[in-house]
């Protein structure tokens, strides 16, 4: 199959789950055999279209600011919409498979897709629904919400990474659409063989170095204000308690304000975006992850700590999916979003008895139905079904 994967954010120049999915789906898929092209923004250096781990890369339009005051930018997503068109009208696809988010580029897809008769599936990481008006206000919502029912009308493939985005996404196009469920996975076997930070150093202990660890983009949704604060709550009986913040964002500055206000510059340390090894080996020297995210598509941090066999703490948040990978007090704790909850969550996974045992070996056996090379193998199955019947 020669596939074309859409998404303006490009990994490992953007890192996040959508980046991170495509990715890897797209090199399995081309070390199987299938010319596998990603379209998206022109983050490298060099020229527009080059070869990266086996798939074709395409540049659309020079690199631009994803956010702008901490808000995905509305223009960067028109302007990745408006200069995509030509340059995917001129070769032909067997199928195009375009991240929803951020809505524009589904159009384009649309058009290209009618005009070269080509099959279009539509992979929606989240669903936002009434949340747009959270999010941007009464009049700005509605037309954030319009623009993502309108998606959701002319997508006719669909692809929710998760059952809890397949249900939100039901709530827009009805019960009886068709929606396959693919979620996101991990790389096990690549997971086993990287070494906790701190393995072998000799300024550095071996074993679990921090007692929390996040990771993800330094957004207000993240809410990683409430964590630090729990930290500080957690610091009265655990007076060396160690977290460490992997990612950057809008946010990043404001955080390490209220980490100096706070008194917690020895026990909160931000690390900004690390490699994926060094993630790994950080997660993996680690007690408990914290995901004290309101919005969440799917979570695939989570999987990655699991796969780590380390539980998760993460919150009841009506737009967060990670919760639904959390099985409360077995693999970790699904809380309320307020700092005090965390505090008592997180506690009783950094605190030494056989619980926490139990909850890292069945982090690790969840962490199994989520292995990337059977997702591909079921993903292949539906573009050759999506194919065959259109």
């Amino acid at each position: 199959m020669k596939i074309a994967f859409v998404y303006d954010a490009v990994y490992p120049w953007v890192k996040g789950g959508a980046e991170i999915r495509i990715h890897e789906l797209g090199k399995r898929l081309s070390s199987e055999g299938h010319d596998v092209h990603l379209f998206g923004i022109k983050w490298w250096e060099g020229g527009d279209v080059i070869r990266h781990e086996g798939m074709t890369l395409h540049g659309v339009c020079k690199a631009r600011e994803l956010y702008v005051n901490g808000r995905r930018s509305i223009t960067e997503a028109l302007v990745f919409a408006t200069k995509l068109f030509p340059v995917l009208l001129e070769e032909k696809f067997d199928l195009i498979d375009v991240s929803v988010f951020p809505y524009f580029s589904c159009f384009t897809v649309k058009a290209v897709s009618v005009l070269k008769k080509t099959p279009a599936v539509f992979t929606w990481h989240e669903v936002w629904g009434d949340y747009w008006y959270e999010y941007l206000g009464k009049t700005k919502g509605l037309f954030g919400f319009l623009i993502e029912k309108a998606v959701a009308t002319i997508s006719k493939n669909n692809i929710a990474v998760s059952g809890w985005t397949k249900d939100r996404l039901e709530t827009l196009k009805g019960t009886d659409s068709k929606i396959t469920v693919l979620p996101n996975g991990v790389d096990l076997k690549l997971i086993s063989e990287i070494k906790p930070a701190g393995q072998g150093s000799s300024n550095t202990p071996a074993g679990k170095i921090y007692d929390i660890i996040f990771a993800g983009r330094l957004i207000k949704e993240k809410n990683v204000d409430v964590l630090i604060k729990a930290v500080s709550l957690l610091k009265k009986d655990f007076p060396e308690i160690y977290c460490c913040v992997v990612g950057d964002g809008p946010e990043r500055k404001a955080l390490e304000k209220l980490t100096r206000e706070l008194g917690m510059q020895e026990n909160v340390i931000f690390e900004g975006f690390q490699e994926y090894g060094a993630l790994i080996g950080k997660i993996k020297a680690s007690k408990v992850l914290v995901l004290p995210s309101s919005r969440e598509g799917f979570g695939m941090v989570v999987i990655e700590a699991f796969a780590c066999g380390v539980p998760v703490v993460t919150v009841k948040q009506k737009y967060n999916a990670a919760q639904g990978l959390v099985k409360d007090g077995v693999d970790g704790f699904v809380v309320e979003l307020e700092e005090k909850e965390i505090a008592k969550a997180v506690e009783k996974m950094i605190e030494k008895n056989s619980r926490n045992i139990e909850a890292s070996e069945a982090a690790y056996s969840k962490a199994k139905k989520y292995d990337w090379d059977e997702i591909v193998e079921n993903i292949c199955s539906v573009y050759e079904s999506r194919i065959r019947r259109d």
